[in-house]
């Protein structure tokens, strides 16, 4: 089922000479939008298909919400530096 106030990605065929599959993104403000769309679907004449996660924004939020502190650019910058002259040696 579709929810509302959301986005919803969906593919149609469109026929210019060739079918075609165009995929829009639609913000559903309107309950009778998603209904019109679900009655669509059914009627397999669009295909309506949920948004993909990313999956490394999601790491990434669960790393950031378990840190206390967020770490200043010149800590990185140091840690960055540190790192480098282990791998390549002092020379750099």
């Amino acid at each position: 089922m579709v929810k509302l106030a959301t986005f919803v990605y969906f593919s149609c065929l469109c026929s210019v000479n060739y079918f075609k599959m165009n995929k829009l993104q639609i913000e559903i403000l309107n309950p009778k939008a998603a209904k019109l769309l679900q009655d669509l679907a059914d009627l397999d004449l669009i295909s309506i298909k949920q948004p993909i996660e990313n999956g490394f924004a999601k790491i990434l939020e669960k790393l950031r919400s378990n840190a206390n502190t967020v770490p200043t650019s010149e800590e990185i910058t140091k840690e960055v530096e540190l790192v480098r002259q282990i791998k390549y040696g002092k020379d750099q």
